[in-house]
């Protein structure tokens, strides 16, 4: 009896009969063929994810149907397009929106939750102002140039992006504040480092980050993308943005490719 039995589970490994149980319901991925994916992050990240990738599948499944422009990758080696420009840009004009100067820019499709989080700024007795947003490719460019003539090449590097390496070509960006390091010193710097996340703005270069950034720390420096993708950056990628993006970038296809339908 038992040979029978070993003969038909072996049939039915030949036949594909037997297969490898899914990590998660939702998605395609066994245990073996989910390693991959997961392979290029840090170690402590790997580790949480290997010992609880339902729950990172399960937390992950919005992030692949959001808008794809909210975690989009743009950094020093990934850039947009100099015509890059968002369709519906709207001005965030005073005493509306308060802003430092005129001609700044925001996505409209995002305008809701920049005015919660202001209002909800506001309500704390904190006036959290608006000093720069949507910049042009050619704005970028003009800028890094002043900014490497004035400081050198290699300081410029350090905190100002060249040309289509902005994430503020996005329309997703606000500078908040003084745009100093002081700023995160401030009830309104503080308040933004703790509460942002809730809004779905998440801080692009943290403190001593900047071999993995690229740039110097800006707590001034908030992007835009969503609850959900907040979340999953805190729970999931050490709250660091740029690991976030960087495994959407390479990542998000092959998970999307795998959810079932």
């Amino acid at each position: 009896m038992h040979r029978a039995l070993i003969v038909v589970l072996l049939g039915a490994q030949v036949l594909g009969l037997w297969a490898a149980p899914l990590v998660d319901p939702s998605y395609r991925f066994t245990a073996e063929t989910f390693a991959p994916v997961i392979a290029a992050l840090p170690e402590p990240l790997r580790a949480a994810v290997q010992a609880d990738p339902q729950g990172f599948l399960r937390d992950y499944k919005p992030l692949l149907t959001q808008s794809a422009d909210l975690l989009v990758l743009v950094d020093k080696k990934n850039e947009l397009p100099s015509d890059y420009e968002p369709d519906d840009l709207v001005s965030l004009r005073a005493p509306v929106f308060p802003a430092n100067h005129g001609g700044l820019k925001f996505r409209k499709a995002y305008l809701k939750s920049l005015s919660a989080l202001l209002d909800a700024a506001k309500k704390e007795g904190l006036k959290v102002t608006l000093s720069s947003s949507y910049r042009s490719w050619a704005y970028q460019k003009d800028l890094f140039q002043r900014y490497a003539a004035k400081d050198g090449l290699a300081t410029a590097e350090r905190y100002s992006a060249r040309p289509g390496r902005s994430q503020h070509q996005l329309g997703t960006v606000i500078d908040f504040g003084s745009v100093t390091p002081e700023f995160a010193d401030t009830p309104e710097g503080q308040w933004l480092a703790a509460h942002a996340g809730a809004f779905g703005f998440s801080l692009s270069y943290p403190d001593g980050k900047e071999d993995l950034t690229g740039y110097v720390y800006e707590p001034w420096h908030f992007r835009y993308i969503g609850v959900q993708s907040c979340a999953v950056q805190k729970k999931w990628f050490g709250d660091m943005q740029q690991w976030l993006t960087e495994f959407h970038s390479s990542q998000g296809p092959v998970l999307k490719a795998a959810l079932k339908k």
